[in-house]
């Protein structure tokens, strides 16, 4: 069993409300960061932190729109995230502060912590990771693999594993060979799982509200990208 919690926290004078779940057996405890979908925290991600928890982890969902809440439309998604896709400096900033949280809980292990992120959160989670974080591992889901600068690979020491839909319209082959060569080039630990026939966002049982083209849940794909998330952290020691 578990505990959860809402934690505000402020970044650059914007509020932040993410979700905290504690395992209620004594710590220390491995922790795990969460990051959101481009749409902003929601069920998925606070379940998800709360699953977490349940196997043993302090995990934090963090947010990085402000205000805890979902974004109403594809429309405030794109003019949230449009200026910070080329940003590599806010995306780490937004993602170390939700890190700080996370690693100023008592009940956390600081030597074993881990990152997952979902969408353009899995973008966030490899920034964190290329920004030098004392990271176990980082697991980005139907995450976007681009970053405008590569060449910070060289400071990732996580193990890095990207879980992929072959048929996810938002993560084309070439971005998929592009991340290959950046892993590559520094040397990383890294693997990139991908499931046949998946699309993007095939973690989140309401992915089809969308009512997009190339968005879909896919249930096996969620499991098996899931057990492969679970194998990573038990070989890195979480």
């Amino acid at each position: 069993m578990a505990t959860s919690s809402v934690i505000s926290y402020d970044v650059d004078g914007a509020t932040m409300v993410g979700h905290l779940a504690v395992p209620d057996a004594p710590g220390p405890h491995p922790a795990v960061l969460v990051c959101h979908e481009g749409p902003g925290i929601d069920e998925h991600a606070r379940s998800r932190a709360d699953r977490l928890a349940d196997l043993g982890y302090v995990a934090f969902a963090l947010d990085y729109h402000g205000g805890g809440e979902r974004l109403p439309d594809m429309a405030a998604m794109m003019a949230r995230l449009g200026p910070l896709m080329g940003d590599a400096d806010r995306i780490r900033a937004l993602a170390h502060a939700g890190l700080d949280v996370l690693l100023a809980q008592p009940q956390v292990n600081p030597g074993r912590v881990a990152a997952i992120g979902y969408c353009f959160g899995g973008t966030m989670a490899l920034e964190l990771a290329r920004s030098g974080a004392a990271l176990q591992a980082v697991v980005g889901f139907h995450s976007g693999l681009g970053t405008s600068r590569p060449q910070d690979a060289a400071n990732i020491v996580a193990k890095v594993l990207v879980c992929i839909g072959t048929e996810d319209p938002l993560i084309p082959a070439a971005q998929r060979t592009d991340f290959e060569a950046e892993m590559r080039a520094a040397d990383i630990d890294w693997r990139m799982n991908l499931y046949g026939r998946a699309e993007h966002s095939f973690t989140n049982p309401n992915a089809g509200d969308a009512g997009m083209a190339g968005i879909a849940y896919d249930r096996l794909t969620d499991e098996r990208s899931w057990r492969a998330m679970i194998d990573l952290f038990a070989e890195v020691g979480m």
